[in-house]
């Protein structure tokens, strides 16, 4: 870890879960006092020194495990912090439900994700309304599918990295801005013994970001600095930095320095006039500013009162005339209870970023939604190689070049972030379709059937042919209209278009098979039916039984029954008519040994005259109209 990223993402963001729910777990004693003065500085290098003291002279208990626990976790020495966690969860009566939580984290961290499972179970017995424990019960395999995912990115580590942690690339106007930890002329921060952190600009030389400098300015101070966002015009700076102005650096109540976001204009190529945003406080963090593609809003992460968990995503709306309104959080369906921060807005309004309280690999995972779709459902795990069982960060990403970067802890050195370029091979909103082929008339799959997937301009995008289960999958770039046109032996073509929806989407294509017309005989409805009934005539018999003679002779024959009326009396009357004489018909013949399932039946009413002889009719066009048709098929 770094300093900076600790403390926009580990500790301020969680400063008041530090220092009021664990300080309260347990009452502090005068032997920890010295540790616990460190650790409510956030100097755990020192407090884990003082601690440790305690457990060599036999003077450790809950309270002091729970504090080593998290003082190693606050420094990625994940192996040590679960050593101290497992002791915090054996004592059964003092352990609480946030002890398991930050159990479970540390031992995904160190790859144990059995352990996890069991461990989050736990948390989700103690603790079921959290949104965290809800999440987790509901797909508790959950890290099998993301291990199984095709990756949508190549990952490579930049060369500019240094021996200390540098993350937050984002580039701007042929430059590449980021924050780094590697100006060893300023002071250590207590929180992990590194440099504080500046923010540095490279120029993009032969395709390639070299030579780092400082930016120019008075941006940089002996305090840190966080990421960046610039305006379309390059002419406003939005940064993070300790709460450090005129001069003076501020604190709250409990002697805590917060996190802010300033303003800051370019001036003779230099950033000047620094400038806190009036919605920040000296008694609440701001971070990790970034700009909505048409620069009128402005999202950020804090833990300000009314969120959801230890910090949130926010936005806010820039006026015309350069003011700001009132923040706004972006609700629970993109915050949990645990940590949201580290918002980047692409030019496709999708929103990234990162969250340790949605299901992830492990500790920070970088996630994506696309905000102006009210269908988009939950935000999308992006996976691996962009998420790791490490902190991973600081997302950006530029559509039209198909790359960005990740800021991430992984690998052998976690103490230290490194930036990581990405290359994107597989679009990042995808649904899968999941097409199946059936007979309409039996429902059963259709094997083999040829499927054919057309986009918008008619490209055919993709061909394939239905497995035995009738299924045909593709993957589909979502939010995108599709035609789908199906064909296969013996049944008639079909079509259907659809918009490509969420990850998963299941259409059904019926197809209706094609039969082969033997012979069609039409009889005089007079012959089966009184005037305006349904009930057939007793004198029907005769012909009816030769129908049945025919289909007992020869069983590979189907009959369709057809009845129609005229066109005197309301339509829909003579509609329903038709349909019971069709359907009395089909009884009589299943009545006289033949199977149903070889008889259709269909009332078409006046829809189908035979005599089109509108208001003239002769009875002898009525007669013609008044039909019951078989139509016999092989």
């Amino acid at each position: 870890m770094n300093a900076q990223k600790n403390t926009m993402n580990r500790s301020l963001f969680t400063l008041f879960s530090i220092l009021i729910s664990f300080a309260t777990m347990n009452a502090q004693n005068n032997d920890t006092k010295k540790g616990d003065k460190h650790f409510n500085r956030l100097e755990y290098v020192k407090a884990v020194e003082d601690y440790e003291k305690l457990v060599e002279k036999g003077k450790a208990d809950t309270y002091v495990y729970r504090r080593l626990a998290q003082s190693y976790y606050n420094l990625y020495k994940t192996k040590q912090a679960e050593r101290f966690y497992e002791r915090v969860v054996d004592d059964s009566d003092n352990v609480k439900a946030k002890d398991y939580l930050q159990y479970a984290k540390t031992l995904q961290a160190n790859g144990k994700y059995d352990a996890y499972q069991k461990a989050m179970e736990e948390f989700a017995k103690m603790k079921p309304n959290d949104s965290r424990a809800q999440l987790f019960s509901q797909n508790p395999n959950y890290v099998d599918d993301l291990k199984e995912k095709d990756p949508k990115f190549n990952i490579s580590k930049l060369s500019l990295n240094s021996g200390y942690s540098d993350f937050g690339a984002y580039e701007n106007g042929g430059q590449l801005y980021f924050v780094s930890a590697r100006n060893e002329s300023r002071r250590t921060y207590g929180w992990n013994d590194q440099p504080t952190l500046d923010i540095y600009v490279a120029q993009n030389i032969a395709g390639t970001f070299k030579k780092p400098e400082p930016m120019e300015g008075d941006v940089n101070t002996k305090f840190n600095e966080g990421t960046v966002a610039i305006t379309q015009d390059g002419k406003t700076l939005f940064f993070t930095r300790n709460a450090y102005e005129d001069g003076d650096y501020q604190k709250n109540d409990e002697g805590v320095g917060q996190l802010k976001i300033y303003e800051a204009k370019l001036v003779n190529d230099e950033w000047q006039d620094i400038q806190p945003l009036p919605f920040t406080s000296k008694d609440y963090a701001t971070a990790n500013p970034s700009l909505s593609p048409d620069g009128e809003h402005l999202y950020f992460s804090s833990n300000m009162p009314g969120g959801y968990g230890n910090s949130d995503i926010y936005r806010v709306k820039i006026n015309d005339d350069g003011t700001y309104g009132e923040p706004q959080n972006l609700g629970n369906k993109i915050n949990t209870e645990g940590r949201e921060n580290f918002p980047y807005i692409d030019d496709e309004d999708r929103l990234f970023f990162s969250s340790e309280g949605h299901l992830g690999l492990g500790g920070l995972d970088v996630f994506y939604i696309k905000l102006k779709n009210k269908d988009s459902g939950y935000p999308k795990n992006a996976g691996q190689p962009v998420n790791s069982s490490a902190d991973d960060f600081a997302f950006t990403f530029i559509p039209n070049k198909k790359m960005g970067y990740v800021s991430s802890n992984r690998g052998d050195d976690p103490v230290n972030d490194n930036i990581y370029k990405l290359d994107l091979i597989e679009p990042l909103d995808e649904t899968l379709l999941n097409i199946l082929v059936t007979d309409k008339e039996t429902s059963k799959p259709i094997e083999q059937a040829e499927v054919a997937i057309y986009d918008e301009q008619e490209n055919m995008i993709k061909k394939t042919n239905t497995k035995k289960d009738g299924l045909a999958k593709h993957k589909l770039i979502s939010e995108m209209k599709y035609d789908l046109q199906v064909n296969a032996k013996e049944y008639e073509s079909n079509s259907k278009n659809v918009m490509a929806k969420g990850e998963s989407m299941n259409v059904t294509i019926p197809l209706q098979p094609v039969v082969e017309v033997i012979d069609t005989i039409t009889i005089d409805n007079s012959i089966f039916f009184a005037f305006d009934k349904a009930n057939i005539k007793e004198e029907a018999a005769f012909e009816l039984d030769k129908i049945v003679n025919t289909l007992k002779e020869n069983p590979e024959l189907k009959i369709k029954i057809t009845s129609h009326t005229d066109r005197r009396g309301p339509e829909s009357y003579n509609k329903r008519l038709s349909e019971k004489r069709a359907e009395n018909t089909l009884n009589y013949i299943v009545e006289a040994g033949v199977d149903k399932e070889r008889l259709t039946s269909e009332g078409k009413g006046e829809s189908e005259l035979k005599i089109e002889c509108g208001n003239e009719c002769t009875e002898e066009d009525h007669r013609k109209n008044r039909r019951s048709e078989f139509t016999v098929m092989r």
